[in-house]
């Protein structure tokens, strides 16, 4: 799934994500950017391409109209992005800056769906900091999981940080890996679901990128 229609069945249960609109080309900024608020995120919608930063695909903090613009102009000129086919562009409202969680699930073969939930961000990859758990989880299973994380100090606002959001967390949790959450009830076609980040603020949480592959895509 595109990052669009991936964050489309995460609203649809109950995932907070960014408000945005896809544009084709620069003439449509103007009017689709009109019911968003400033500053911006733009990212490019291209075929086969699942980490747009890594080739230049995504801009942060854009701050109106023109800037929109430039850096689709931009974009379009990236070397790594010559042959790519881009459908169009994906323009965000910035999330409220916090902590960087990965959300995670995996519909398993033995076990059947499972969640993951971690130090997000280029940390996830860094540091493996995450749990997991079967399938459906409870709100004290969610509650546990976010304690055993090594950074769980962080998310209590450790040396002076973010006190992160655990109420809204603790229900994003749920809403993918619940009784009635998507890995349950997406099952007999999901494969691989990944947000990263969710970005948990002190008071918000925003899955501001995410990628979800059916069962027979991931086996492929």
């Amino acid at each position: 799934m595109t990052e669009v229609a991936s964050k489309a069945l995460l609203a649809r249960h109950g995932v907070p994500v960014p408000k945005g609109v896809v544009v084709v080309d620069e003439a449509a900024v103007a009017d689709g950017v009109r019911s968003l608020s400033p500053p911006f995120v733009l990212k490019v919608i291209a075929r086969g391409l699942s980490h747009k930063s890594d080739v230049g695909g995504v801009s942060l903090r854009l701050p109106d109209a023109n800037a929109v613009r430039a850096a689709m102009r931009a974009m379009r000129q990236r070397p790594a992005l010559q042959g790519a086919v881009i459908d169009g562009f994906l323009v965000e409202e910035m999330a409220t800056a916090g902590h960087e969680i990965v959300v995670g699930g995996v519909v398993d073969p033995a076990f059947g769906p499972v969640i993951m939930v971690g130090l997000g961000g280029v940390f996830v990859e860094i540091f493996g900091d995450v749990a997991f758990r079967v399938c459906p989880i409870s709100r004290s299973d969610a509650h546990d999981m976010l304690a055993s994380l090594k950074a769980a100090p962080l998310l209590a606002g450790a040396r002076g940080g973010v006190v992160a959001a655990i109420e809204p967390l603790l229900a994003v949790l749920l809403a993918v890996g619940g009784p009635d959450g998507l890995m349950m009830r997406e099952a007999e076609w999901l494969g691989e679901l990944d947000i990263n980040p969710l970005i948990v603020s002190d008071c918000t949480v925003t899955a501001v990128d995410a990628r979800i592959v059916s069962r027979a895509e991931a086996a492929r």
